[in-house]
C-alpha cells in the first residue's frame, strides 16, 4: 500500500494491512504470472451488491483456471474485516484469490491460495461517458476467454490508449473482427428500437451488470438480442452503452477511435473499422429508461 492511496481498506490471508506494511509474497504466482481471479462490486450503504452473483462468477473464474474451489467463510472473514472500519455510503469492493506461492515459471505447486479483499469510497457513476475503439482484439478462443483473472495488462494498454483521446473506457473486438467488450465494462448498441449486446459466444466476461440489464429490461417488455454483432453496427447505432458493477448502465455520448502511441517499423495498422461519432450530449430515451430501471429494480433488491 503507498501512501497514495490511504482511503483503502486491505486485508490479506487473515489480517488487516496498514499503509506500506509487507503484504503479499514476492513468490506469489498471482504476482509473477498473474495467476488469480478476482471481482469488483459496488458498495451501497456498506454493502455488496449483487454479492451472490459475484461470489458465483468467481467459483466460475477459479474452476475455468483449475483452481481450488472458493473457500466462502475465508472470503466473507475478509469482506467482514475491511467493512466493519466503518461506514462506506458507495464504494467499491474487490476481492482476489490466487493460486499461493510458486514458482517463477508458469507451473503451479499445490499449496494455500492467496485471499485478498479491499474496499474504498469511490463517486458516484456518471450517467455519460466517452468511449473509445482500439486496434487490439480480445481472445475470444483462448484459455482465459469468459473468465475474470488477474491477468489484465492487455487492458491496461487499451485504457491507456483510450485516455490518450479523453476516452474512460476502450472498446475491443475478438479476433474474429466482431464486437466484444470494453476493457472492464460490457457493451450495449440500441437499433430501430431493439437492445443488442455481444453474445457470450464472442467471448465478453459475463457480467453481472449486463446480466442483470437484460433480465430486467425483457421485465420491461423490451426486445434485448444477443448475438454476434459486428463493429461497424457501432456506426449505425442509434445509442450505444456500456455495463459494469461500478457503472451501472452509462450511455456513451462521444465514440472515439485511437491505435497505440508507437507502432513497430515496417507494421502498417488496417484502417479502423468504425468512425469517430458523437451521439449527444445526454443518454438517449431507451438508455434513460435503462438507466431508471435498473436504478429501482437494484434500490428494491441488494441482491437480486
Amino acid at each position: 500500500m503507498g501512501s497514495a492511496v490511504p482511503q483503502v481498506r486491505v486485508w490479506v490471508d487473515g489480517r488487516r494491512v496498514v499503509g506500506d506494511e509487507p503484504s503479499f509474497s514476492a513468490l506469489d504466482h498471482g504476482i509473477t504470472v498473474g495467476d488469480g481471479v478476482f471481482e469488483t462490486g459496488k458498495l451501497v450503504d456498506g454493502h455488496l451488491f449483487a454479492a451472490t452473483r459475484h461470489r458465483e462468477r468467481m467459483e466460475r473464474s477459479l474452476a475455468g483456471l483449475g483452481l481450488p474451489p472458493l473457500d466462502r467463510d475465508r472470503l466473507q472473514e475478509g469482506i467482514d474485516a475491511v467493512l466493519s472500519l466503518g461506514p462506506l455510503p458507495f464504494g467499491r469492493l474487490r476481492y482476489t484469490v490466487t493460486a499461493g506461492p510458486g514458482p517463477l515459471g508458469s507451473a503451479r505447486e499445490p499449496g494455500r491460495a492467496t485471499y485478498l479483499v479491499t474496499a474504498t469510497e469511490v463517486p458516484r457513476p456518471p450517467r455519460v461517458a466517452t468511449v473509445a475503439v482500439v486496434p487490439w482484439a480480445r481472445n475470444d478462443v483462448g484459455a482465459l476467454a469468459g473468465l475474470k483473472t488477474t491477468s489484465y495488462a492487455d487492458n491496461v494498454v487499451a485504457l491507456a490508449a483510450a485516455a490518450r483521446v479523453g476516452a474512460s473506457e476502450a472498446l475491443l473486438p475478438n479476433t474474429g473482427g466482431w464486437l466484444c467488450e470494453g476493457t472492464g465494462s460490457n457493451v450495449f448498441v440500441v437499433l430501430d428500437g431493439v437492445v443488442m449486446t455481444p453474445s457470450l459466444r464472442s467471448g465478453p466476461l459475463a457480467g453481472v451488470t449486463r446480466e442483470l440489464t437484460i433480465e430486467w429490461l425483457r421485465d420491461e417488455g423490451l426486445e434485448v438480442v444477443e448475438d454476434h454483432l459486428p463493429m461497424t453496427i457501432l456506426d449505425d447505432a442509434d445509442e450505444v452503452w456500456i455495463t459494469s458493477s461500478v457503472r451501472d448502465v452509462c450511455a456513451v455520448t462521444r465514440l472515439e477511435v485511437t491505435g497505440p502511441a508507437s507502432t513497430p517499423a515496417g507494421v502498417t495498422l488496417p484502417a479502423p473499422p468504425v468512425a469517430a461519432r458523437v451521439l449527444g450530449e445526454s443518454p438517449g430515451p431507451v438508455a434513460r429508461l435503462a438507466q431508471d430501471v435498473f436504478t429501482r429494480r437494484s434500490a428494491e433488491d441488494l441482491d437480486p
